[in-house]
Formats: structure tokens, sequence, C-alpha cells
């Protein structure tokens, strides 16, 4: 834990502003704790339960952005370019690629079509390959901005539309 600085005062060579930091540790941090509040709050039956909370597509949606939220946010503010950077990136980028391919498969809301949120399923997913090329290439900077951009746009935007009523996790956490 001694190597994850959150917010330091002078941001590391090569690394994002301390503003952008701050505001995806606000994001982040903000919708992790909606998604525990709300995965509580529904396991407990302390809110209503929709049919299709029960889909398997939608658990393993869930069970993909859940711990893809406070893993993105460490990577994105521990110490970068390590073994473990590395390690703990190709876990979230995996993560990320379940939680779009498995989107493919929620379309319930929109009588069986794609809606405008599942414009973030091919943004994901070409983000990644720009970001993993990026990397490979040795193109640092367009890495760290394509991470942070998918981020911020595949999980916190498009996370934020799951709270909308009458979505699962809206529900759970709105009753």
């Amino acid at each position: 834990m001694t190597d994850l600085l959150f917010l330091p005062a002078q941001p590391r060579r090569g690394d994002t502003s301390l503003l952008l930091r701050a505001a995806v540790l606000a994001a982040g941090g903000t919708l992790s704790l909606m998604a525990v509040v709300a995965m509580a709050r529904g396991a407990l039956g302390l809110s209503p339960t929709l049919a299709r909370a029960h889909d398997v597509a939608v658990w393993i949606h869930l069970g993909s952005v859940l711990p893809a939220l406070p893993l993105g946010l460490y990577v994105l503010l521990a110490r970068k370019g390590d073994a473990r950077h590395r390690m703990l990136g190709r876990i979230w980028a995996g993560l990320m690629v379940v939680a779009a391919l498995s989107a493919l498969a929620l379309r319930d809301l929109n009588h069986g079509q794609f809606s405008f949120i599942h414009i973030f399923i091919p943004i994901t997913l070409i983000g990644l390959w720009r970001a993993i090329a990026a990397a490979r290439a040795g193109r640092i900077a367009t890495h760290r901005k394509v991470m942070v951009s998918l981020y911020l746009a595949g999980l916190i935007g498009a996370g934020s539309f799951a709270f909308m009523p009458g979505r699962v996790m809206g529900t759970w956490l709105f009753g």
C-alpha cells in the first residue's frame, strides 16, 4: 500500500494531472459506493426485485463491472509501469471485455433492440485495442489518455445509466 499515493502534491513524471486524478477518484469512488449500497440493498431484500435481476447475462455483466470499478481506480492512481501495473491492467482489460460482450445480451429495456447505451460496447472494445497497441508500441501518453477515457466513459459514463429508473441497479439503490 505504500506505493499507492493518492493525489500527491506533485504528480509523478508522466502521470496524469492532479485535477484529473481528483476527478477520477471522486467519480470512481462515488459510483463504487453507489454500487455497493445498491448490491447490499438488493441482497438484503430492502428493495424491489426485478425479474431481469435473475438473468444470467445481468449477473455476468455485474460480476465484471463491479470489480472493474475499484480495480480500474487503483490502476489509474497507483504507480505505473511495473509488473503489478501490467498484471492488474490485464485483469481490468479482461473484465472490461466481459462487461462489453455481456452487454450485448442486455436488451430487455428496449424490446429486444439495442439502445443508445450500447454505443459503449464498440467504444470499449476499440478503446482497449488502441490502449494495448499504444502501450506495446511505447506510446505511453496515448495509452494513458485512452485508458483514462475508457474508465470515465466506459465505466463511469455507462455505469451512471445503470442507476436510471427501471434498471436493476437503480431499482436496488432507490427502490
